[in-house]
């Protein structure tokens, strides 16, 4: 697929700079002997080589899972796709409506009536995680959330995505919204073969609208070299999730992370697939992503374990089974990086009594005609 990533670095002195990348090195050497990737519990990891789609370490990758706001990157995925066949552009006017309003944090802090552009909208989506935005696109290209969500699952039927379905456009808690690592690969890898032109809002670091500044919490885009994006997502049914891809040294690989415990520990273990990935200590299984089996059961719900009584004494487990990046302890996110900051507009309220129109999408009519 050929992405590059496009992260600006702080200059430093060049031998300044060697005593620290051979400091890391050692560091990060020592780390990848001493730890191990299944730290205390299973959660779901994976790790696949873009370019081939060859599985290079994968553990519960087919367990049923909440995904949270990895759902949106479905919901951009949809978007990229109306914009394609041209029932919406970039400059469309996406309406914050009541129902979009309503929407529980993380916002985009836009008042109720108030609209920016798609293309605004999209990266704020997808730099904040905003689900009002989510729900505001969704009704913009779908008509309303709903009929957007139907949309969504038979995009996911038409990836082969077994594990998944959605209930809503933004990964917002649903008992029945579910996918699975295997399935977030999947989509991943779709996005970056058909869009590849819409890299950039996933690893923009930043949306700048009037006096907000709206920062990502994906913090291995500022932390680790080669990040080219792409979402993360939390809940408390879920735990923390991370979809990261990676461009560094010709190899262009993808990790999934689903249920970690604290931010961290889902960065730190998604770096360390990579790092691993990048090394030659994982090489390929010989399976694909593709034949990765997704398995017939009820999603995981993590909810007593990152929410309830019992999340004290489980974070603390972790912490002590996966100490990277705890205080004092070596770290695998060492780069100092500064991405892009975008800036979007508020266009204010637009009155307007003109629907737009909504052709139906593209695949649908394809099925319709089979």
């Amino acid at each position: 697929m050929g992405l590059e990533a496009t992260h600006t670095f702080h200059d430093e002195p060049d031998d300044l700079m060697q005593v620290k990348r051979i400091a890391r090195t050692l560091a990060l050497g020592l780390a990848l002997l001493a730890s191990s990737l299944t730290p205390a519990s299973a959660i779901p990891l994976l790790l696949v080589d873009a370019q081939t789609l060859q599985v290079l370490y994968q553990e519960d990758a087919g367990q049923p899972w909440h995904p949270a706001s990895l759902t949106k990157m479905m919901t951009a995925y949809l978007a990229f796709a109306a914009i394609k066949d041209g029932r919406v552009s970039l400059d469309t006017p996406v309406k914050i409506s009541q129902h979009a309003w309503n929407q529980a944090p993380a916002k985009s802090g836009l008042d109720k009536g108030s609209a920016v552009t798609m293309q605004d909208a999209l990266y704020i989506m997808l730099v904040k995680s905003a689900n009002d935005i989510a729900v505001a696109i969704a009704e913009t290209v779908g008509g309303d959330e709903k009929t957007f969500v139907k949309q969504m699952n038979l995009m996911a039927q038409q990836m082969n995505m077994t594990a998944t379905h959605f209930e809503n456009a933004s990964g917002l808690n649903n008992a029945k919204q579910v996918s699975s690592a295997r399935d977030m690969a999947m989509l991943a890898l779709y996005l970056r073969r058909d869009y590849p032109q819409y890299e950039t809002m996933f690893l923009t670091e930043a949306v700048q609208i009037g006096k907000t500044t709206l920062k990502t919490s994906n913090e291995m885009l500022e932390h680790f070299a080669g990040v080219t994006g792409m979402k993360t997502g939390y809940i408390c049914a879920s735990g923390l999730n991370i979809v990261a891809s990676v461009n560094r040294d010709g190899r262009q690989l993808i990790a999934v992370v689903l249920g970690g415990s604290s931010a961290r520990e889902r960065n730190e273990l998604a770096a360390q697939l990579f790092l691993r990935g990048l090394s030659g200590a994982l090489v390929p299984t010989g399976k694909t992503v593709v034949d990765v089996a997704n398995i017939d059961a009820a999603p995981t719900d993590m909810r007593p374990l990152i929410c309830g009584a019992k999340a004290k004494e489980y974070v603390k487990q972790r912490e002590a089974d996966f100490p990277m990046g705890l205080k004092g302890q070596p770290s695998y996110l060492t780069d100092d990086i500064k991405g892009p900051v975008y800036v979007a507009t508020d266009l204010g309220k637009i009155v307007t009594g003109v629907p737009l129109p909504r052709p139906r999408p593209s695949f649908v009519q394809q099925l319709a005609s089979n």
